[in-house]
């Protein structure tokens, strides 16, 4: 081994251009993925400077020499940020994204790391395929769709409240949609039903890497199915867990747009009034584009900051992340 080492040393080392020609249809490939990301990731961040300037039209080219004279915001341009910031929506907007948001994390986070652990002790192959099928199936439908059945199931001769009703819980079927305490539970169940299964699939995958030896031992020591799980499942797919983690706390503010934009209507407003939609209302009907981009900015940076936070914290807890 030693000396097939020194002979590795002993050749000549490849100069980047030879590298580059051996690896041309590589290099072709990660090439064409680069111009991607720079067209539609990296060109369109010079948007941003809309957010600083006192009122942008969307009749206004982007690099037009119009769009360079339009006045900066005062205030050395974060007018439309304080403006954001003493809105009398702020601070229903960030409760109800706070809030929706922390409910799925809690929630829509854990429950799809259980239901895989229990897929996993399922060994009944057709009867395992069948749940993963049934439970994957809702992920593949838009949120146009779902919330058309949602509404259906939750109005007043909807599923829900004949069921409701016939339990003996309700005497009559009410509107759920209309109803702004139900909003939030609304939300994250129907957020659940939709992509348990899907979430649960990355799981699934590190558990399937788990060496089988390790639970051969475990059973020779007398383990239960349970200790195994405890003791050799949960630890080999931490690191799993803690990159999800990470990614799930850099979205929290994010609530799903296209799910509270289907169920969202004015009766429920008061908790379903969450920062994307409150940009999507401000920019599409009042028009201010300049103002929505800022508070879109805002977004983005605590979900950087979020995010920063949260890695640096599993770096020094379990020694996993993204950076």
């Amino acid at each position: 081994m030693k000396q097939k080492q020194d002979e590795m040393q002993l050749l000549p080392k490849k100069t980047f251009w030879a590298r580059l020609r051996e690896e041309k249809y590589l290099q072709v490939m990660a090439l064409l993925g680069i111009i991607w990301m720079i067209i539609f990731n990296y060109i369109p961040m010079y948007g941003i400077l809309i957010a600083f300037k006192k009122n942008f039209f969307i009749t206004t080219p982007l690099f037009s020499k119009k769009f360079f004279t339009t006045p900066w915001a005062t205030n050395h341009g974060f007018q439309h940020f304080l403006e954001f910031f003493k809105d009398d929506d702020f601070f229903n907007v960030m409760g109800n994204t706070l809030g929706i948001s922390l409910l799925k994390l809690a929630f829509n986070f854990t429950l799809p790391i259980v239901f895989a652990l229990l897929l996993n002790e399922v060994k009944n192959l057709k009867f395992k395929k069948a749940i993963q099928t049934i439970t994957y199936m809702p992920h593949f439908l838009s949120w146009v769709v779902l919330g058309g059945i949602l509404t259906t199931w939750l109005g007043e001769s909807g599923l829900f409240n004949e069921l409701l009703i016939k339990m003996g819980i309700l005497k009559e079927g009410i509107s759920f949609l209309a109803y702004p305490k139900y909003f939030w539970a609304i939300t994250v169940i129907s957020d659940l039903w939709k992509e348990l299964g899907w979430s649960a699939i990355i799981y699934l995958a590190a558990i399937s890497g788990i060496d089988q030896e390790m639970y051969e031992a475990a059973k020779v020591d007398g383990a239960s199915r349970w200790k195994q799980i405890w003791t050799i499942t949960l630890p080999s797919i931490a690191p799993t867990v803690t990159i999800m983690f990470i990614l799930a706390v850099g979205g929290l503010l994010n609530s799903n747009f296209d799910q509270i934009l289907v169920l969202n209507n004015p009766l429920n407003a008061p908790r379903s009034s969450v920062i994307d939609i409150f940009v999507y209302q401000t920019a599409m009907r009042g028009m201010r584009y300049s103002y929505a981009s800022a508070i879109g900015l805002f977004k983005s940076v605590i979900a950087f900051i979020l995010l920063f936070i949260a890695n640096q914290i599993t770096k020094k807890l379990n020694d996993t992340a993204l950076f």
